[in-house]
C-alpha cells in the first residue's frame, strides 16, 4: 500500500466514524492499524473509534502505541492524551489516569478539557482539595456567566486558599469586594 493508499484508507475510515458508521470505522481501522503498528495517527484514530463505542479497554493499547509513535500534530497529541486520561479514568485506573492527564497539563498547560479531567482523577485517587482547586482555577479562568464574573476574585483567591474561612481587609481590596457575607 502506497502512503497515497494509506492516506485515502484513513481518510474513509475517519469519515465512516464521523459519519455515525462506528463499527464498520472501526474494522478498517484495525485492519490499518494492523497493516501499519507504527503509524501513531492511525493508533490514535483507532483509539478514538474504539472509545466512541463504548470499548474503552480496547482502545487503550492504541492510545499508548500513538502516544509513543511520532507522527501526531499537536491537536491529536492533545487529544490522544485526553482520551488515554479519561479511558484510563473511566476504567478505575486513577493513578494512571492522573499520571496522563498530568503529563497533558505540562505539555499543553492552557488546555482546560485536560485540566478538568485531570481534577476528576485527582478526586478519584483522593486529592479532592487539589481537584477542587484545579476546577476553581479552570472556572474563574473561563466562566462567561455574569453571576460569577463579580465573584471572580473572590473565587481565584478561595482556589489558591479553600481552608480560608473568610477574606480579610487586604484580600477584600484585592478581589475588588465591598462585602462577603
Amino acid at each position: 500500500m502506497t502512503r497515497s493508499d494509506r492516506d485515502a484508507s484513513l481518510a474513509r475510515a475517519v469519515r465512516l466514524r464521523e459519519d455515525g458508521l462506528r463499527e464498520e470505522a472501526r474494522e478498517r481501522l484495525v485492519e490499518l492499524s494492523a497493516r501499519f503498528p507504527g503509524d501513531a495517527e492511525i493508533a490514535y484514530q483507532t483509539a478514538w473509534v474504539h472509545d466512541a463505542l463504548g470499548l474503552e479497554a480496547d482502545a487503550v493499547p492504541y492510545y499508548v502505541r500513538a502516544l509513543a509513535g511520532s507522527g501526531l500534530g499537536a491537536d491529536d497529541r492533545r487529544g490522544a492524551l485526553l482520551g488515554l486520561g479519561s479511558t484510563y479514568r473511566t476504567l478505575g485506573r486513577y493513578p494512571e489516569a492522573v499520571a496522563t492527564l498530568s503529563g497533558g497539563v505540562t505539555e499543553f498547560p492552557e488546555d482546560n478539557a485536560l485540566r478538568t479531567f485531570l481534577a476528576m482523577a485527582l478526586y478519584n485517587v483522593g486529592r479532592a482539595h487539589d481537584g477542587m482547586r484545579l476546577l476553581l482555577t479552570v472556572l474563574a479562568a473561563t466562566s462567561g456567566d455574569p453571576d460569577l464574573i463579580s465573584y471572580r476574585p473572590a473565587i481565584e483567591h478561595y482556589a489558591k486558599d479553600l481552608d480560608a474561612a473568610e477574606l480579610n481587609a487586604t484580600d477584600l481590596d484585592a478581589t475588588g469586594l465591598h462585602a462577603v457575607e
